[in-house]
Parts: structure tokens; C-alpha cells; sequence
């Protein structure tokens, strides 16, 4: 039930535009997924991305990826150029921004990559966590956590599984 935090906080894109959160939000909602280029987590995840922002697209919910990994960003393969190579490689087709100083991510809570967030269309938050129940095993996935709430939200009914664990890689804060 939470509302969108820092909703107008400018990021930069891979793409060198620069957008916020509610530029982002679309007629039923927002997804936004702290994530990264170097957690396996996230990697083993990298196939479910663009059939993520592709469903949230069909429902008119924005998706928005964030990098939060301040500490030593450039050093650790999360800089910029890095996340523009980690996009390519994978195809991804949506936007993949820098949190800078992870203000984001503190303010939202977020402790892991991937980390997922999704809010209605009045910017409330209705899933928390993690997309899937198999990040390794596709195929073997039994809860589609992150599936079931997107059509949830397009389809006006109210969401099943509001909070999972989010599962991965620890985002690496300054300090």
C-alpha cells in the first residue's frame, strides 16, 4: 500500500535519456526491478526480462530497470558502458537507469538484485520480491509471482501473493 518513493528523481538511461519514475508510470501501474550486470542471480533471471516489460507493456503498466551498485560502480562492472554491453548482450528492450548514490533503492527498501516492486494504477504498492520461484530452472517454475500480480493489476482484480523474499545478489551501497 505504500506510494511510489522518489517518484520525480531524475535518472540517466543506457540510451543517455533521462527519466523518472513517474515519467514512467503508465494507466495501471509500474514495475520497477532493482537489478545489476554482475549478480548470477540476475543473470539466471536475464531470460525472463524482456517477457516481463513486453506483459507489463499489454497491461499498461511502465517497467523501468535500475542499477543501484554504487560502491566502486565502475570498478565491479556496473558503470555505465558496462550496463550498455550487459543490455545488448541480453537484447534487452526497455530502460535500464543508474541509481545514483542508490537513493532509490534506500528509500524503496530494496536489499537484493534483482528486487521487484509493483505498484497500481493510484501508485500504490500491491507485489514485493522476487519474480519467480526458480531463478535457475525455468522450466521448473511453480509460482510465476511476478506474472500473476502484472495480470492482476491489468485486469483491475487485486493481487494473490502481495510480498515473496527477494532473492539474490546483496546491492553494494556506498560506505
Amino acid at each position: 500500500g505504500s506510494s511510489i518513493p522518489l517518484g520525480d528523481v531524475k535518472m540517466v538511461d543506457i540510451s543517455g535519456k533521462t527519466v523518472s519514475l513517474n515519467d514512467m508510470k503508465m494507466e495501471n501501474g509500474l514495475l520497477v526491478n532493482f537489478s545489476c550486470n554482475t549478480c548470477p542471480w540476475v543473470v539466471a533471471w536475464q531470460n525472463r526480462y524482456n517477457t516481463l516489460a513486453e506483459e507489463s507493456a499489454k497491461n499498461k503498466i511502465g517497467f523501468i530497470t535500475i542499477n543501484p551498485n554504487t560502491k566502486n560502480r565502475e570498478k565491479i562492472g556496473e558503470g555505465l558502458d558496462a550496463m550498455r554491453n550487459f543490455s545488448k548482450k541480453y537484447g534487452h528492450d526497455f530502460l535500464y537507469t543508474v541509481d545514483e548514490g542508490a537513493k532509490l533503492a534506500s528509500a524503496f527498501g530494496a536489499t537484493k538484485t534483482p528486487h521487484i516492486y509493483l505498484f497500481n494504477g493510484e501508485g500504490k504498492l500491491v507485489y514485493r520480491g522476487a519474480i519467480d520461484d526458480n531463478a535457475r530452472k525455468p522450466k521448473k517454475v511453480k509460482q510465476s509471482y511476478l506474472m500473476d500480480a502484472i495480470a492482476s493489476v491489468g485486469n483491475g482484480k487485486e493481487v494473490a501473493i502481495k510480498d515473496t523474499k527477494a532473492l539474490g545478489c546483496s546491492i553494494k551501497f556506498n560506505g
